[in-house]
Parts: structure tokens; C-alpha cells; sequence
């Protein structure tokens, strides 16, 4: 029986099976900068709507296509005597190309600890018209899987995509990726969205949150790419497949724009990119869960285990006693349970997750928390994420 795995879309690179815990991924890139301050153009111009209203489906993937070839992009990164490549996409008239941070490090180096990742020596990016330019590393983003590089300016050739809004997009909506599976450019496949607010692994231990299922095609090579919408915006980045067999299966999954954008402009802003850290691990509280083991409360997050002298340690959170198995978790049941968050009712781990990742370090968390039949508030102040 072939044993599922999670490969990076980038040509032969691998990543990890996402945890069946979820890590709070609440640590600091310190990713490579060349010194430079790069700024993207306010004055970046109005990218025309894809008329995609052609068709009797709405959905005219030629015309997003036509639309947004000129701005999708081909890189082989070298480092050393190994090439890898990927996919790219403009974003702003400056020169400035998102890609997977996997695609120009060697993050997916599987012998590689997150803390030894480097940049790739050289970099290159080539245009749909076939030129090819070199590139220089502004910075990258572990956690998120993200990547900004910047080509020389080039008003000719410098066409920038417009980047739309992830948390808008719903399951069965039509998608168009356009990339280089196995390095051959410009290569479009369709699909839909096919789940949202998935987790994926990023290599580092915390978890990709709110990321995009798809059913396009996704090959090695279409990493980095960007992913469309019927309106030609691009909602993610196209970054891993799961496979049995090493190819694309119809499970591709992509970084949501909206987390790439946060990772956009720090990177743009300072080279690097700081996420809060709050040192636990948390399992969703269900009403089985709740049942079994007699919690206060049939909703929430249970914290399984507290980074000693992390921040939650630090507040007071606990977990709980011995380790057990539910319904194929690991929990620890007495544990604290996190109701609520800044006001918020927290249903799930992955909703808490993602509230916390909007919050900076230093950023002050007022909990609501159960444990047996006590409910206490709790302040916690964010800490920054280790690699």
C-alpha cells in the first residue's frame, strides 16, 4: 500500500505531513535581506477587471489567461551545484516577484533545520516573452511559505497581477493556476476550490493556516505560482500536492493571499517578518470530546502541552494530566480550555489559531478559560515565534 505523502510543488522538493496537533503557530523569519529597502509603488497601476462573463459559466479561463500570462514568471534558483525551480508572479511595478520560500531557499531540504535554511546563491526569472533576468533575494517568510524577490526594472516587461482577497473565496468557486509544472512554462489547468481553511505543513513545526484546497492541476514546478479567481485576483499561492504516487492527484493546496500579503509587506518593510507566540498546543474541544471527560464546557480549545516559560506558562495556563487518545487525538484531559479570546467566542483550535496570528508580539490576549468547573480570565502577552 503506497503511503500518502505532501510534496512542495517546487520541482523536486519535499515537505512533511502536516501534525495531527496543531502547533499554535504563534516565531520570527529571520530571513535573508540584501540591505536594501525596496518600497512597492503607490502609483502601481489600476489592473484591468478579466472579463469573464463570455462564457455561459462565467468563468472564461482563456481570458484570465490572456490577462495575466505577462505577470506570471519562471525561476530556477542555484545553490551551489543543486537547481530547483518554481513559479512567480509580479506584484508591484518595482520588480518585485512573490514566490514559495521553498522555491528560492532550501527549505525543503529535508536535512535542513529551519534555523540553516538559507537563500539560494542565484537567482533567475524568466518572462513569459522567454527573456530571462537575474534576481535578488529581499526576504522570505518560513512560516508562511512565502518569498519576495526583485528583478531590475523593466517597464515593458514588468506586468503585475492583482491580488485579491482569500478569505472571500468559498468552496466549489472556479480557479485557474497558471505556472511551469516540471519547468514548462506558462502552463494553465482549472479547477475549483475545493476546501477551505486547511493546514499545512511549513517545515518549521507551526502549521500554514486557512490554506486552499484545489482540484487544478498541480505539478512539480507549479510552486510559487499563483492561483486565480473568475475575476483574474489572485486568492494563493500555489505550494504542495498530496500524493500517493509523486504526481499531481487532484489535492493541490495553496497559501492564502491574505497571509501572503502580511508577509509582502514586512518583508518589503523591514526584510523579515514577526508572528506573536504564545508557546502551546491546543486539540478543538467537540461535545463528544466534552462528554467523555466531563469538561464544563462542549466548545474551545484544550491546551495539550505548555512551552516551559513560554507566555502561557508564564500567565498560569496548564495542561492537563497523563496522555490519552480520542478519536484519533492526543489530549490531555483537566487541562485549560480557551472559550474565548479578546471577547470572541473561540470554537476550535484553528479559529483561535488564526485570531492570534492577526495579533503582534508584545500584543496582550485577554482569555476566557475553563478548567473543571472554575472559569478565571487570563492576560497572556505574545512572545515572538522561535524557528
Amino acid at each position: 500500500m503506497s503511503r500518502t505523502a505532501v510534496i512542495a510543488a517546487g520541482a523536486g522538493l519535499v515537505a512533511g505531513i502536516a501534525a495531527a496537533l496543531i502547533t499554535l503557530a504563534i516565531a520570527s523569519s529571520t530571513g535573508a535581506f540584501d540591505g536594501t529597502q525596496t518600497v512597492i509603488s503607490a502609483a502601481a497601476p489600476t489592473v484591468e477587471p478579466v472579463n469573464a462573463t463570455s462564457t455561459a459559466t462565467g468563468f472564461d479561463a482563456g481570458a484570465i489567461y490572456r490577462a495575466r500570462i505577462d505577470g506570471v514568471v519562471t525561476i530556477t534558483a542555484i545553490s551551489g551545484t543543486s537547481e530547483s525551480g518554481g513559479s512567480g508572479f509580479l506584484v508591484s511595478k518595482d520588480g518585485l516577484v512573490m514566490t514559495n520560500a521553498h522555491v528560492v531557499t532550501n527549505s525543503a531540504d529535508q536535512n535542513v533545520a529551519p534555523q540553516d535554511v538559507t537563500a539560494a546563491s542565484q537567482i533567475y526569472v524568466r518572462f513569459a516573452d522567454g527573456n530571462q533576468v537575474p534576481a535578488s533575494m529581499v526576504g522570505y517568510d518560513l512560516f508562511s511559505d512565502v518569498a519576495v524577490i526583485k528583478v531590475q526594472k523593466s517597464s515593458e516587461r514588468i506586468r503585475p497581477v492583482p491580488l485579491g482577497n482569500s478569505s472571500a473565496v468559498r468552496v466549489g468557486e472556479p480557479v485557474a493556476a497558471i505556472g511551469s509544472p516540471f519547468l514548462e512554462a506558462g502552463s494553465l489547468s482549472v479547477g475549483v476550490i475545493s476546501a477551505i481553511n486547511r493546514s499545512l505543513a511549513s517545515g518549521t513545526g507551526f502549521a500554514i493556516p486557512g490554506a486552499i484546497q484545489t482540484d487544478a492541476a498541480i505539478n512539480h514546478g507549479n510552486s510559487g505560482g499563483p492561483l486565480f479567481d473568475a475575476a483574474g485576483q489572485v486568492v494563493g499561492i500555489n505550494a504542495q500536492i498530496e500524493t500517493t504516487s509523486g504526481g499531481g492527484e487532484g489535492v493541490g493546496f495553496a497559501v492564502p493571499i491574505d497571509l501572503a500579503k502580511h508577509s509582502l509587506q514586512e518583508i518589503v518593510r523591514t526584510g523579515q517578518v514577526q508572528y506573536g507566540w504564545m508557546g502551546v498546543r491546543l486539540s478543538t474541544v467537540t461535545p463528544e470530546l466534552a462528554d467523555r471527560f466531563g469538561l464544563h464546557t462542549d466548545r474551545g480549545a484544550l491546551i495539550v502541552a505548555v512551552t516551559p516559560n513560554g507566555p502561557a506558562a508564564r500567565a498560569g495556563l496548564s495542561e492537563g494530566g497523563s496522555l490519552q487518545q480520542f478519536q484519533g487525538a492526543s489530549i490531555r484531559p483537566g487541562g485549560d480550555v480557551i472559550v474565548s479570546e479578546n471577547g470572541h467566542p473561540v470554537v476550535s483550535s484553528d479559529q483561535f489559531i488564526r485570531l492570534v496570528d492577526q495579533a503582534d508580539p508584545g500584543a496582550v490576549l485577554h482569555l476566557r478559560v475553563v478548567r473543571g468547573s472554575d472559569v478565571r480570565n487570563v492576560d497572556v502577552t505574545l512572545g515572538v515565534r522561535p524557528l
